[in-house]
């Protein structure tokens, strides 16, 4: 069981609670930036909304694995447990991020979810139901996937159709006897489909979005594959520093990337059948392509999330983005002195929202906050 440091920094007559930096957040992006954060001596908390850390992860598909062998899936400062070579699995990765914060003793506060964040005079201010807290540094460390993304037709199947999302799938047990449909053809919904195909027939639905060409899985792919992609390909080239990557990361913020784990042939193998993309809801079944309805008594929605910032009341998001983005330099909002980002997808790379970038960005943000003037305590007290 994880031991969470209850830290109150300085709190005022009003029972607000002041700390130099609040970090928003307690998955990899949180920890990494605690990481860092600790050491630089900075005073800091950590605030998860969750009942326990590494809650998202527990809360995935079953036979879920990450892409990346466990040398390529650690925080900066404590290496994941096992054989560096094997593809962890999301309880193995939750429980890992436990040990994290046992190891460091980092002050995460469990059950605070911020609902709230604006800036006076001096500092910002966060809300979390009735706790107050201020800081004069905020980090927001949440990945991309806040809102799962389900399309307006979906309230048009029939009422004996079962519908999931991505993010509510745990395993083919859910699901009622008959076929199944799965609605987004990118590394979730190719995964689920496999993981079902043995006892529904399975159609998959979407545009193909391309594989990397070789196993994971392999020794080609363990020791030379995914090295070069995660640590050159997504890591180094395809950041918002080189021409590729600001050209691609438009087109890889709206659509996603390519197949990691799973190739056109492992489908065809477990007999799942590639659709067009759904269009449409006719007498209560799907219609893919122009005119194809499926008589399925399934459907899985691996359709995405967007990211919620409603609770951010600051002028700095883009508003032609869509969703809306946060404007910033590397996780540095230039217009919120102060403000930073960590964990979005392709943030600065396209690891980063990944372990293997997510400690290179926390790094980034962390150094930056440090080379800001450190306020003494008399004008925190008196902020």
């Amino acid at each position: 069981m994880t031991t969470v440091r209850r830290q109150y920094s300085l709190r005022d007559q009003d029972m607000t609670e002041r700390y130099e930096t609040v970090v928003i957040g307690g998955g990899q992006a949180g920890l990494a930036t605690g990481y860092y954060l600790q050491s630089r001596d900075q005073d800091f908390v950590i605030l998860d909304a969750g009942d326990r850390v590494g809650d998202p992860w527990r809360k995935r598909w079953d036979s879920l694995r990450v892409f990346t062998p466990a040398r390529f899936t650690s925080l900066p400062g404590k290496a994941f447990p096992g054989s560096p070579s094997a593809f962890p699995g999301k309880d193995a990765v939750a429980d890992y991020l436990e040990s994290y914060v046992e190891h460091f003793d980092l002050p995460v506060e469990l059950g605070v979810r911020v609902d709230g964040l604006k800036r006076n005079d001096s500092s910002y201010l966060l809300t979390a139901g009735d706790r107050q807290y201020a800081a004069d540094n905020v980090v927001v460390a949440m990945a991309s996937y806040q809102i799962p993304t389900i399309p307006d037709f979906a309230d048009e199947l029939a009422d004996d159709v079962v519908q999931l999302h991505s993010s509510g799938y745990r395993n083919p047990d859910q699901l009622q006897d008959g076929s199944v449909l799965v609605v987004g053809a990118g590394n979730s919904g190719a995964e689920i489909s496999i993981d079902i195909a043995d006892e529904h027939e399975t159609w998959l639905s979407g545009r193909d979005v391309g594989y990397v060409p070789f196993h994971v899985n392999s020794r080609f792919g363990r020791h030379i594959g995914v090295p070069f992609v995660m640590r050159v390909l997504y890591h180094r080239v395809l950041t918002t520093d080189t021409p590729v990557g600001r050209r691609l990361r438009p087109k890889l913020l709206s659509q996603g990337g390519p197949l990691i784990r799973t190739k056109p042939q492992d489908l065809a193998a477990a007999s799942v059948e590639r659709v067009p993309r759904m269009t449409d809801v006719r007498d209560g079944r799907p219609v893919v392509g122009d005119d194809q309805i499926l008589d399925v008594t399934n459907v899985i929605w691996c359709t995405g999330f967007q990211p919620d910032f409603s609770w951010i009341d600051l002028p700095i998001f883009d508003g032609q983005a869509n969703p809306k983005e946060p404007i910033h330099e590397r996780g540095v909002v230039s217009d919120a002195p102060g403000l930073y980002f960590v964990g979005l997808f392709f943030l600065y790379a396209l690891t980063s929202s990944l372990f293997t970038g997510v400690g290179r960005d926390a790094e980034y943000v962390v150094d930056h906050l440090t080379s800001r003037p450190r306020p003494s305590r008399t004008d925190r007290l008196s902020a």
